[in-house]
């Protein structure tokens, strides 16, 4: 078998498409979650606690003030962006609270599928465990049928 033939095999086996079609779904779920919470939570968070606004939220490294982070990008300073930094937090446990629900919800419909068969049976004449497919008890050497 030659290199693009398992090449071919391998990529076009169900595991790696399904993780290829998450991939792109994920990467997509990120932007609306990123929406969600730059354009949609952080507007009234900020308002609540005075009018912040997260995005720009910064400390300079080089000891000088500027007004907007806008500003000390343009003027080269180096900063630390905490407030987008708490921006990316809620972005992670929004993402990671979807994905509990989701993997909540399909284990459970799991559980539900695969519930086992019983591979054994009570002896009708003493009542112990024996295997489902017995013609005679173990434990009392009664005559079973297989009804």
């Amino acid at each position: 078998m030659g290199i693009h033939s398992e090449f071919k095999e391998l990529t076009l086996k169900g595991n790696v498409v399904d993780l290829a079609v998450a991939f792109i779904l994920g990467a997509a779920f990120s932007k609306i979650v990123n929406s969600l919470v730059n354009d949609v939570l952080m507007p009234p968070i900020g308002m609540a606690l005075g009018g912040v606004d997260f995005s720009s939220l910064f400390i300079s490294l080089d000891g000088l003030s500027y007004p907007s982070l806008v500003a000390a990008t343009a003027a080269g300073a180096p900063t630390i962006n905490y407030g987008v930094f708490i921006n990316t937090i809620l972005e992670f446990l929004i993402v990671a609270l979807a994905l509990f629900f989701v993997i909540k919800g399909i284990n459970k419909s799991k559980s539900k599928e695969e519930a086992p068969l019983p591979n054994t049976k009570e002896c009708p004449y003493c009542r112990e465990s024996i295997p489902k497919e017995a013609v005679r008890c173990p434990h009392c050497t009664s005559g079973l049928t297989n009804a």
